[in-house]
This record gives structure tokens, C-alpha cells and sequence, in this order.
């Protein structure tokens, strides 16, 4: 083909060559690309692919099936997991029941540790969700658990919430102050723990736990768990060689429970008030403790209006019902740690048995024949004989004698304190009132105030003007003093010069202002044979002793009176 000039001395066929050359390189690169693009899913493989190529080696797929059951526990490891000393590793709560119902033998260590486990965890959770909304609720839901068993891990739970929330220690206190009306061994049980906790902390100067625990029994102390006298002794350690934390701790406890130790005990307040008014006046604390101090003064002036010793909303258990242990700051208490971990029952299904007609009474819950265990119950003939009257004679019916006298104990352990624990007779006759003193029981007060004042180094007026405040209060308090006079004077030979001394002005009290009668006075027969010189020098304090009070014309005008 020939060349054609166009004139300015390029010709058409050198144009024509260089558009077929990029047409060419173009095409080609076109065609790497579209190889590239063929090539690049060849050379991976995708999920899909790999597991095509899984199931095709493994034919029906038999090996994609076997290899979970590969994995799966075995019964001799599952039951491997509950034999370490915590528990072991962790166990699903559906899991957990699978393997409890299928172990037959309920009385085997292996299904005692599998219900073990899950009254841990049952306890645990609710008290980790108790509020002021659910308290109720969830007391409920605690009952409807052996608690009786678990009691070891509900202490420990309950003061470790606590710790972990201290803004909420006065939910944990009401929720405990329930459990203890039913259960008073698990409130009593709390407390010690308590204690042992604060008493250790103070020794370590451990702050923090020294204001948990403080606070956690001053919430005791508002919801009658805890007598007030371990508060008082409290206070009274922690102000007795003040330093700025023990200061800080001691005003954070009567911030709590300030008003409750105003209502009971006010004298004893202000007692601890005066105490912590000459700490702020030596300076020998810290510009911001003292400033806590004032604080704390102006709260006190107020009536701790801001501070309630209890809310309304957990004000749930009545006065009456409440039981309070009168323990000591001083006394070894023993936390029973031992309770907090897995122990094996001999007696498993009894105690169960026992604590299901418990759990009835309580909840008043009627008998249900599909209960998981109730069947089983009957075979054992002893404990068919304990729980029969229980379930079938009314509770109204059933006497139960009480051959230990621990109800006896307790009753005086409460008066000694109340009586120790009081500034004035006053104080102490209102104590003893709201003591609930059964009827047959006033002898017992009588003689714990004698025995309080022969105890005595010298003779205190506290203890005649209590008697006297009695007598006229209560005409049945007058028989068991007119009984005692006559007792001691019998019997005045074993008591020591000091305590027969203190016994004579105490009768003479209650003589010379006739809280019992002259009368009585018949039991003396003044001859050498009747009398020996112990009666003689008891009568003759006696007498002294009125005639202090009466004068000698009045005291011969009582004595010649028809």
C-alpha cells in the first residue's frame, strides 16, 4: 500500500502502525488481568470450600460428630471437679443439676457436695441482689434454703456485700435482723464474726475494716440484734487512747447509731460525748478529725434527724419478736470458720427431712406429697417419731420442758448486763421492764439484784432504790424479797463481812421506805440459840442502818407499832 503525503512530511501508514501497537498492548494487558483474576480463587480456599473438604474425607461426616464427643467430660472426671477443696472448676447450674439427679444414693459425699455447691450458689446470689424494694422477697427465698446448714457461708457472704457496699449495710443489717427472729444461732453466729473482725482489725490498724465492721454492728445494734452495750464498749475502746483513725471510726459508729443510743441509753451517750468533747479540746488530733468532731456535735444537737436508726422500709420485724444477744467486746468468740466449707453428714437426709417441717411452720406451707425427698422421709422410724408431733399436734399443745436452764442462763446474763450497763436506777428499772420477764420469773430478777449488790466492794444506794422501785412498781416483786430476806438471814453464816454487810443495808433500804413488810421481822428470834455471830452482826447492821434513815423515836415507834 502506498504512502500518501499530506504535505507536511509525515506519511499515514507510520499512524496507522503506532495505533495497531497500543491497541495490541492493551488487549494483552486485558488478558493478564482476566488471568489474574482466574487465578486468584484457585490458589485460596475459602471456609466453604474447606469445609466441603472436610466432608468429603470424612464420608457421612462421621469424624465432624465425633469430635465434640471427643471433648466431652467423662463421668470419672465430672465427678473430679467436686472433690478439690474449693469446688473445683466452674460447673453450669443446668449441668450441675444433670449431674445431681443422676446420682442415686442421696446419702453418697458426691451428692451431698453437688447440693453443697448449689446452696452456695443459691445463698450467694441473693443476697448479692437483696435491696430495700426485695428485702421481703428475697427473706423468703433464703427460708425456702437450708439455711441452718448453710449458715456458715450466709455470714460470710452477708459481711462481705457489706464490705463491698457499705452504703448498703443497712439492707444487709434488716435482712439479717429477719433471719435471726427464726434462727437467732446465724444472728449470733454474724456478729461474732463481726467482733473477731473488728477486734483483729484494731490490733492490725486496719482502717477499712475497722469502719465495715463498726458499721455493720452499729446496724445490728439499731435493729435490737445486737444490745447496745457492745456499742458502748466499743466507743469506749476506740476513744480510750485516741489517735486520728480511731477518732474518724469511733465518730462514723455514733453517726449511725447515735439515736438509738440516744432513746436507750442516753446517759451513756453523753457520757461518750464528753469524752470525745475533752479529745477536741487537748488538740491532740488532727485539724480534720476535729472538724469530723464538730460535725459530729452539731448532728447530736440536731436529734441525728438526718441519721434514722432505722428506715421505715426496713422497720419489718416487731419488738417483740426480735431476739437480742448480749454479747461482750471482751469475751473470745469462736467464728466457727469451719462452716464455710464442704463437710459430710452422716445424717443428711434427717437433717433435710427436719429442716423441710421447719421451713413449713415458718412459711406456713402446707404438706405436698410431690415434694422431691418428702417419701423417703418415713423410713427412718426415728426421725418419723421426732417430726409426728411436730406435723400433727398443734404447737399450742406440745410442752416442752427445757432441762438445760439456758433459757434460765440467758435471762440472768441479760439483767447482769442491763444492771452494769445503767447510770441510775431509773434507767436500769426501764431496761429490766422491757426485759419481757415471764410470769414465775421475778424471783430470778430479785435475786440477780441481790447478788449484784453483795458483789459489790462497798454498799451503793443503785441497787436498794432499784428493789424499792420494783416493789411499788409490781406488788408480785414484794412475796420474793420478803422470801430472800428471809433466806439470807437463814443462811447469813456463808456469806463473807463484806457481802453480809452490803445484804443488811440493802434489807434496811427496803425497810426503812416499806417496800416490804415489818412484818417479816417476826422470822428473827433474838436468843443465844437462835442466833449466831453472823446473824448478830447482820442484825445489828440492819438496824444501824434504819435508824440512820428513821431516826431511834421512830424506829422504836415502828418496832412497838401492833
Amino acid at each position: 500500500m502506498a504512502a500518501v503525503d499530506h504535505g507536511n512530511g509525515e506519511s499515514f501508514r507510520g499512524t496507522v502502525g503506532e495505533d495497531d501497537e497500543t491497541e495490541r498492548r492493551s488487549h494483552r494487558s486485558d488478558e493478564r488481568r482476566r488471568e489474574k483474576r482466574e487465578e486468584r480463587p484457585r490458589g485460596k480456599e475459602t471456609k466453604s470450600s474447606r469445609r466441603g473438604k472436610d466432608n468429603e474425607d470424612d464420608g457421612d461426616g462421621v469424624a465432624a460428630i465425633e469430635e465434640p464427643a471427643a471433648k466431652r467430660m467423662r463421668p470419672a472426671e465430672e465427678n473430679q471437679l467436686l472433690t478439690t477443696k474449693t469446688g473445683g472448676a466452674y460447673i453450669p447450674p443446668a449441668r450441675l443439676r444433670m449431674m445431681q439427679a443422676a446420682i442415686t444414693d442421696k446419702s453418697s459425699i458426691a451428692y451431698q457436695r453437688i447440693a453443697w455447691e448449689a446452696l452456695k450458689k443459691s445463698i450467694h446470689g441473693l443476697i448479692n441482689k437483696v435491696n430495700v424494694a426485695n428485702i421481703h422477697e428475697v427473706a423468703l427465698q433464703l427460708f425456702k434454703e437450708n439455711i441452718v446448714r448453710g449458715r456458715g457461708w450466709f455470714a460470710k457472704s452477708c459481711i462481705q456485700a457489706q464490705t463491698q457496699s457499705p452504703t448498703f449495710t443497712h439492707v444487709f443489717a434488716a435482712l439479717v435482723a429477719i433471719i435471726n427472729t427464726k434462727f437467732p444461732q446465724i444472728g449470733e453466729l454474724v456478729l461474732k464474726r463481726l467482733i473477731t473482725n473488728f477486734r483483729k482489725a484494731y490490733k492490725r490498724n486496719q482502717k477499712a475494716t475497722c469502719l465495715s465492721s463498726t458499721r455493720f454492728i452499729a446496724h445490728l445494734v439499731n435493729q435490737q440484734v445486737a444490745d447496745e452495750v457492745i456499742a458502748l464498749e466499743i466507743v469506749t475502746l476506740l476513744m480510750e487512747t485516741p489517735t486520728d483513725d480511731s477518732v474518724e471510726v469511733a465518730i462514723g459508729f455514733l453517726k449511725e447509731c447515735g439515736l438509738k443510743l440516744l432513746e436507750v441509753s442516753p446517759k451513756g451517750l453523753a457520757a461518750v460525748c464528753d469524752q470525745l468533747r475533752t479529745i477536741l479540746h487537748e488538740a491532740q488530733i488532727d485539724t480534720r478529725v476535729q472538724y469530723m468532731a464538730e460535725v459530729m456535735f452539731a448532728i447530736r444537737k440536731d436529734g441525728f434527724k438526718d441519721y434514722p436508726s432505722v428506715m421505715k422500709e426496713l422497720d419489718l420485724v416487731e419488738e417483740g419478736d426480735q431476739f437480742t444477744h448480749p454479747l461482750s467486746l471482751t469475751d473470745e468468740y469462736n467464728p466457727e470458720d469451719k462452716l464455710d466449707v464442704f463437710q459430710f453428714e452422716a445424717d443428711f437426709e434427717a437433717n433435710e427431712d427436719k429442716y423441710r417441717t421447719i421451713r413449713r411452720d415458718i412459711l406456713d406451707e402446707e404438706a405436698d406429697g410431690s415434694d422431691g425427698e418428702g417419701g423417703e422421709s418415713g423410713s427412718d422410724e426415728d426421725d418419723e417419731d421426732d417430726d409426728t408431733p411436730v406435723e400433727t399436734v398443734p404447737t399450742g399443745d406440745v410442752t416442752i420442758v427445757d432441762q438445760t436452764e439456758t433459757n434460765l442462763v440467758t435471762l440472768r446474763k441479760n439483767i447482769y448486763l442491763t444492771i452494769q450497763s445503767s447510770l441510775d436506777y431509773e434507767e436500769c428499772c426501764h431496761k429490766l421492764m422491757k426485759l419481757n420477764i415471764k410470769p414465775g420469773q421475778e424471783s430470778e430478777l430479785c435475786h440477780m439484784i441481790v447478788d449484784c449488790c453483795a458483789q459489790q466492794r462497798t454498799y451503793e444506794k443503785f441497787f436498794g432504790l432499784l428493789a424499792q422501785r420494783f416493789c411499788q412498781i409490781n406488788q408480785q416483786y414484794v412475796e420474793p424479797y420478803q422470801k430472800i430476806f428471809v433466806d439470807s438471814y437463814d443462811t447469813i453464816h456463808r456469806l463473807e463481812t463484806n457481802k453480809l454487810r452490803n445484804v443488811g443495808k440493802f434489807m434496811a433500804h427496803l425497810f426503812f421506805t416499806d417496800a416490804i413488810s415489818w412484818l417479816v421481822l417476826g422470822h428473827i428470834k433474838l436468843n443465844e440459840e437462835d442466833t449466831t455471830s453472823s446473824s448478830r452482826i447482820f442484825i445489828k447492821i440492819m438496824f444501824q442502818e434504819i435508824a440512820e434513815y428513821l431516826g431511834m423515836v421512830s424506829l422504836i415507834q415502828r418496832i412497838r407499832d401492833p
